[in-house]
């Protein structure tokens, strides 16, 4: 990637230029699907992917139904929140999302948007808006607070909402009781009309940090730093041991049987410096950092 870049200040655009420019930067997006109700009983269902997680103890929950860029009007779900502050966040998964899609319309208040959408309401344990039955996961919440970030077509409005109770559909857990990632499918907001699927090959892990500090990239052996065979991702992944092997863990990982077994002769040729060098990338794949930073220490 280049250093050209196309400087944009907030304001010289069309607000709907930024907007779009903004969203497909800051993706993807968890998308909350909501569902509110309004002092005369009548139920909305509406999509937000204004939306994430902020707190634990208490749980916490904002999203952001933002006033339309095109007539500064607000949503029915604001609304809906300052009459009566509470709120289902149902989750969105592939299995529905075309018909999360089409909860987004902008349908005349009082039209039931469960009802347009194909979508099954249950009764809440606790809150009087609905739960969506076809969500793998809903959040029965209670509005906290509401803050406006401007009056301008395009502002946000931030609905802080604490979790108070929390549904998971039994089909989504593994066999340890937690929330399978695969299983639970779910879908992101990009910018324009684009989403993504958060499954299959688009799901990889990241391993967190060691609890003691890694070692960081300016402590990575200019031979191994200047390889242009480690891509950022890489380093920084080796860049995370705490203590790089020394002079004895290498003669040890050099009379072990793996390295005996690749049949690596006592002064390595350029050609197993190289299949030395391959192997340290797929012990890093691993996520087995020493092997890895002694098979690339053995080779340059």
């Amino acid at each position: 990637m280049n250093n050209e870049f196309k400087t944009i200040t907030p304001g010289e655009l069309p607000t709907a230029s930024f907007h779009a420019y903004m969203l497909s930067a800051v993706a993807p997006r968890p998308i909350a699907l909501a569902s509110t109700i309004d002092e005369a009983g009548q139920v909305n269902l509406s999509p937000f992917s204004f939306f994430n997680a902020f707190g634990s103890n208490p749980p916490i929950l904002i999203f952001s139904p933002a006033r339309r860029v095109r007539d500064n009007t607000t949503k029915h779900t604001l609304e809906n929140a300052q009459e009566i502050r509470e709120v289902v966040i149902n989750v969105v998964n592939h299995a529905i999302v075309e018909q999360v899609s089409l909860a987004s319309c902008e349908f005349e208040r009082g039209i039931d948007e469960f009802v347009k959408a194909g979508l099954t309401p249950i009764r809440a344990d606790i809150v009087k808006p609905p739960r969506v039955a076809e969500s793998p996961v809903q959040f029965e919440c209670k509005v906290i607070n509401i803050i406006e970030t401007g009056q301008e077509g395009g502002a946000g409005n931030l609905i802080i909402c604490q979790i108070l109770k929390m549904h998971i559909n039994k089909q989504v857990l593994d066999d340890k009781g937690l929330i399978d990632q695969h299983k639970i499918d779910l879908v992101a907001r990009l910018g324009g009309d684009w989403y993504c699927r958060a499954s299959g090959d688009a799901l990889f892990q990241v391993p967190k940090p060691n609890q003691q500090k890694g070692i960081g990239f300016d402590q990575i052996p200019t031979s191994v730093l200047n390889s242009h065979l480690l891509s950022g991702n890489e380093l920084g992944r080796l860049a995370n041991i705490a203590v790089l092997p020394e002079q004895v863990d290498l003669a040890q990982f050099s009379q072990s049987a793996w390295f005996r077994e690749q049949a690596f002769s006592g002064t390595l040729s350029e050609g197993e410096k190289h299949r030395l060098f391959e192997a340290g990338k797929a012990f890093l794949n691993r996520n087995l950092l020493h092997e890895a930073w002694c098979c690339f220490l053995l080779s340059t």
